[in-house]
């Protein structure tokens, strides 16, 4: 597709892949026992970038390390991990494991000094997520909000040399109503980043929009494994 990268998600709750909807930990969708084999899936579909999330890491409670380990090993994928990541060293074991990108949110709004580190002794590799419910920074797995201006925490990021944003409008995301348009149109001016989008896309005309905005990606989820879209037809707008 041109102008925009379209990059399936992959979400790991207690070692499954799962979907949420609006980040709601007690009602998990399981999709497959092994994650693992649904990026093989995605890869052999064409996509060449893959969104990992660690679910149980986000809200501080597990890890599923072993699983992402595994699937960071198949090398001809690009992959950005997700979920957790609130240290330096989680980043370097992230990258030395074979993430191309690390995706930081709790710690990109909460500890800027940490995040600013990272960004600065990986160019071109971290990843801000924005993730925004209620027009706030959602933190902690989506468990939690916090009280920062959208637009002064984007400016705080203006000058690292980050790979790009992840915005993610929480109340769309696992809901297939369609893209926060508004939202992202509104990030957009903020920041002269390449932002990716996640969120409630459940058609074609929907990754259309989204691309007309201006966002250099589209992250998909739910409407992969529901079946509302394949990930073929996407790839091939």
């Amino acid at each position: 597709m041109s102008g925009v990268v379209v990059i399936p998600a992959i979400d790991i709750l207690g070692g499954r892949c799962v979907r949420l909807t609006q980040g709601k930990y007690d009602q998990p969708t399981v999709y497959a026992d092994d994650p693992v084999e649904v990026a093989m899936r995605f890869a052999a579909a064409g996509a060449k970038r893959i969104h990992v999330v660690d679910l149980d890491a986000a809200r501080g409670s597990a890890s599923n390390k072993p699983v992402i380990t595994r699937m960071l090993e198949h090398s001809d994928i690009q992959f950005q991990v997700a979920g957790g990541v609130r240290s330096a060293e989680a980043v370097t074991a992230l990258l030395e494991g074979g993430a191309q990108w690390v995706v930081m949110a709790t710690a990109a709004v909460r500890d800027p000094h940490l995040f600013e580190r990272c960004a600065f002794q990986n160019p071109g590799r971290i990843l801000a997520a924005l993730d925004v419910r209620d027009d706030k920074a959602a933190v902690g797995g989506w468990l939690d909000t916090d009280p920062v201006v959208l637009k002064a925490l984007v400016g705080r990021w203006a000058d690292l040399p980050l790979a790009g944003l992840i915005l993610t409008c929480t109340e769309r995301d696992g809901t297939l109503a369609g893209p926060d348009l508004a939202t992202l149109a509104r990030v957009l001016t903020m920041t002269q980043f390449p932002v990716q989008y996640g969120g409630g896309i459940s058609s074609l005309n929907d990754i259309k929009h989204v691309r007309e905005s201006g966002a250099s990606a589209v992250i998909l989820g739910r409407s992969l494994y529901d079946g509302k879209l394949s990930l073929e037809q996407a790839l091939a707008l």
